[in-house]
């Protein structure tokens, strides 16, 4: 029996369970609206570390063994790891996970990598190949300005459409059976890259806008929904700019969001006052705010039906000096709660 609806869309099994999460994040993080739901956090930009490189596989081994330790499992119980981070060949995932010996996916999908690693970790304990896995993405400011902008010493200008990079971890834990309370993972959206030639580095809002339109078209068209039908959802770090940018577009569709839609780039931060600009980007972005506050609101009823819409700009350092446009694309993973 096919699992696929529509024309994207993938339906569970049986609903696969997020039974442990944890997140990491800065001082600058903590100081946001949110910064009440993070519990591990550092005024430390290096975390103790002696580069921002190792700091930001730091916060991965922090999340990563917070959540196993408050799993009751051992990494030997873990199946496999899917995890990436913003620098090259995933270089703080595979770090992080070198000495725990788990089977290991290392993931690139720029800033959507969490949704992206969730879907895959699920579909992988759907079919039969796992009992359990762990989903976990990072990044952090300083790392990510080294390598895909500018030097901080240099203190190049930032326009109004540039983001902040989070600095901060997000981990979670997948069950295919459990009677711990747990966020069930019902549907899932895989996306497809969508280039619609913008170049502005520093509008990455604008890049990839219209693959979270597209995601989200294809989800409500594949199961026959409209917004209206979830308590919340989130984007993964369009900002200010790409979340207007993705309600006008969805619009020319006739879908309208409303007030249950929010951006995890908007929502980590206070843009009035803590100088990000058009907001936060980032794979530690969406995972943080995902594993800090959505997941813990979630088992509290706050938000029973949730779309989590994770979108990534799919640039390298490489491309970009050689003129190329910014490829978008968004994965989007359907978080439930069951009614009491």
């Amino acid at each position: 029996m096919s699992k696929k609806i529509g024309s994207g869309t993938y339906v569970m099994s049986s609903p696969v369970k997020i039974t442990c999460f944890d997140a990491v994040v800065g001082q600058k993080e903590h100081d946001g609206p949110l910064g009440k739901y993070f519990n591990n956090w550092s005024d430390d930009e290096y975390f103790g570390q002696d580069s921002f490189e190792k700091a930001e596989t730091y916060i991965q081994k922090e999340a990563i063994n917070r959540v196993i330790e408050k799993s009751g499992f051992s990494a030997k119980d873990i199946d496999f790891v899917f995890a990436g981070d913003l620098l090259n060949q995933c270089a703080g995932s595979n770090f992080c996970v070198r000495d725990i010996a788990v089977q290991f996916f290392g993931l690139y999908g720029a800033c959507s990598t969490m949704a992206e690693a969730m879907i895959l970790a699920s579909m992988v304990i759907d079919g039969g190949f796992a009992e359990r896995s762990i989903a976990l993405t990072s990044s952090h400011f300083c790392s990510a300005e080294r390598q895909f902008r500018f030097p901080l010493e240099y203190g190049a200008q930032r326009p109004p459409a540039a983001q902040w990079t989070v600095t901060g971890a997000g981990c979670v834990l997948l069950e295919r059976e459990t009677d711990k309370p747990s966020v069930s993972i019902e549907k899932v959206t895989p996306g497809a890259v969508v280039d619609m030639s913008v170049s502005d580095l520093a509008n990455m809002g604008a890049a990839m806008a219209p693959a979270a339109a597209l995601t989200l078209k294809r989800y409500f068209d594949d199961t026959v929904t409209s917004p209206a039908d979830y308590d919340l959802i989130v984007t993964g770090d369009l900002g200010l700019v790409g979340s207007d940018l993705l309600r006008e577009l969805l619009l020319r569709d006739n879908i309208s969001l409303g007030s249950n839609y929010n951006d995890c780039g908007v929502m980590i931060y206070d843009t009035a006052v803590q100088d990000v600009h058009s907001g936060g980007s980032g794979c530690g972005c969406s995972a943080s705010v995902l594993c800090g506050y959505i997941l813990p609101e979630m088992l509290k009823k706050t938000y029973r039906n949730v779309l989590f819409v994770t979108t990534g700009a799919l640039m390298s350092p490489t491309s970009s000096l050689q003129g190329e446009s910014i490829p978008g694309i968004a994965h989007l993973v359907n978080l439930k709660v069951q009614a009491e």
